[in-house]
Formats: structure tokens, sequence, C-alpha cells
């Protein structure tokens, strides 16, 4: 008949076809289900960032950290891709990363990353804001929103805890170097008001005595401090972790510039602790190093 249709597949043939569309339509559907919303395998390229992935409770998607990322203790047995500044191409590839997380002034790293096809995601953690910034947005990338929520209200909570404390209590001129945690004679660098080490040490109850500084870090001279001398002098950093033979050899090197008001008082002080230059979410054992040492009258009871 004019105008009939004709089949082109046998019909037995045509119900097989249909069965395998549906079951590779299931089987899609059930991989698309099944697939993660989030990444899975994750490499953080800086100590802060390692820190708060496992303060938010994912550690355990991240499969490789760098040679400098020493905290939690997990994080040590993982497989590094080198340093911050030269990370191994060769162990990206290797670990197969759905994820590489750095600070936003890794330009370089972000470009090899995406010309190997790896998602990135880049962070800032220079002040507090920022550390607050990056809890909640990597909370929103890796579905611990819950987690991310309650990190920060911990850290807000222990950020106001140190302001009631302090309250009605005078603010004294303070120094904070960052050098061997040694001699006063070599080469000194302070912290400037816009870094995080510079915030927690206003918060902490200390007026730095760097009000105008436009580098974040700068290297000081001797004549700036006896011009300035602080009531409080801290040396902070790793290697600020001194024997009491050490100290006593340091503050002999200090007696020098016997017209420093620090050093009349007696009143410097070694802050020694691998998470000093860490801005992450140990920030609060900071804060309450720089309190104790520059107010301990608050901290009697």
């Amino acid at each position: 008949m004019v105008g009939q249709y004709t089949p082109c597949v046998a019909p037995g043939r045509l119900k097989r076809i249909s069965l395998i569309f549906c079951a590779v339509l299931c089987l899609w559907v059930e991989f698309a289900w099944a697939s993660p919303k989030y990444p899975q395998r994750i490499i953080s390229m800086s100590p802060s960032i390692t820190e708060t992935l496992f303060a938010l409770g994912v550690g355990d998607r991240v499969v490789g950290v760098t040679d400098f990322c020493k905290f939690p203790e997990e994080a040590c047995a993982l497989p590094s891709i080198g340093g911050l500044l030269n990370p191994s191409i060769e162990a990206w590839i290797r670990l197969k990363p759905d994820l590489i997380i750095h600070q936003k002034d890794s330009h370089k790293l972000n470009i090899n990353a995406k010309n190997l096809g790896i998602q990135t995601l880049p962070v800032s953690l220079s002040r507090l804001k920022n550390i607050f910034e990056t809890i909640t947005i990597l909370g929103e990338a890796l579905g611990a929103e819950p987690a991310a929520r309650a990190l920060t209200q911990k850290l807000q909570t222990g950020i106001q805890k140190q302001k009631t404390r302090l309250q009605g209590i005078p603010k004294k001129s303070t120094l904070l170097l960052l050098n061997d945690g040694g001699n006063p004679n070599g080469a000194l660098y302070s912290v400037g008001r816009r870094t995080f080490l510079g915030e927690l040490l206003e918060l902490a109850g200390g007026e730095n005595i760097l009000t105008d500084s436009p580098i974040n870090y700068p290297k000081i001279s001797k004549e700036f401090i006896l011009r300035h001398s602080p009531e409080i002098i801290i040396q902070a950093g790793p290697n600020a972790n001194l024997t009491p033979k050490e100290k006593a050899e340091s503050l002999k090197q200090w007696q020098r510039f016997s017209t420093l008001t620090a050093v009349k008082n007696k009143t410097i002080y070694f802050v020694g602790a691998d998470y000093i230059l860490i801005p992450g979410p140990r920030f609060l054992s900071i804060l309450n190093h720089f309190a104790r040492v520059i107010h301990p009258e608050a901290f009697r009871d």
C-alpha cells in the first residue's frame, strides 16, 4: 500500500536495541548519581590550607601535600609534591587529583595545573578576614558547610574571649620580631599591621610600633628600635624555641641596648612554635601566646 511505513529493522532486533538502550541509560543514570558531587582527591599547596582542610574534617580527601605541611600528624604521612615554589608536576600526575588548592599569588602554579586539565581553587590567608573567607569558600567547594560554620564560630568565640579578658587594660607598645630567635645583632625583621600576625598582636593588647610601614614584614634598624623604645619585645618563630642557656645568651646581647624600656623592665620574650608563621585555624594559640606575654596580669587567675 502506498504510504505504508515499512521498518528497516526487524521487530525482534528493534526490541533488543531498545533493551540495550535502556540498560545503557540506566547505567548512565546510576553513574551520574554515584559520581561524587565534590572533589575527592585534593592536593594542598600550603601548610595553612592543609591545616584548614583537616580542621574542616575533609583530611581524608587530601592525597598530596608540600614538604612543609607538618600538621596534623596524618598530613605528615601523605605523599609530598615538593616545595611551595617548585612542586613536582610528575607527582601531580601520579596522584591524579581532581582539585589543587593553592594561594592566590601562585600564578605559575595555577597555569601549570590548568595546562594539565586539573581544576584549581585559589585562596588567600594573609589576614584574619581572609582566613575566615577561605574557611567559608572551602566549606562550600567541598560540601562541608556545617563544619565551616562550626569552625568559624569557634574561632570568633576565641577572639571574643580574649577581647573580653583584656577589656579596659591599656595597650602596651610592642615590637614583634621574626628572626632566628637569638642574636639581636643580626638582621631584624618585624611584622607590619596589615598582616594576620599584626592583627593578632593588636588583639592581644599590643600596640605595634610599626605604624606606617608599607611593607608587611620589613627589615628594621636598631636605631628604629631605640627611637621607639617598646615596652615589650617578642621574638617569635619556629627558631625562637630556645633552651634556657640560649635565652640567657640572647638576653645578654640585648643588654647592650640598656636604654630600651623592654630591656630595663626585662620584658623580652621568646615565642617558639612551629605554627607561629602559619595563618590557619591554630591562630587562637598564637593569640593566646601573645596576650600572655603582653598582659600576664590578665591571666593570673
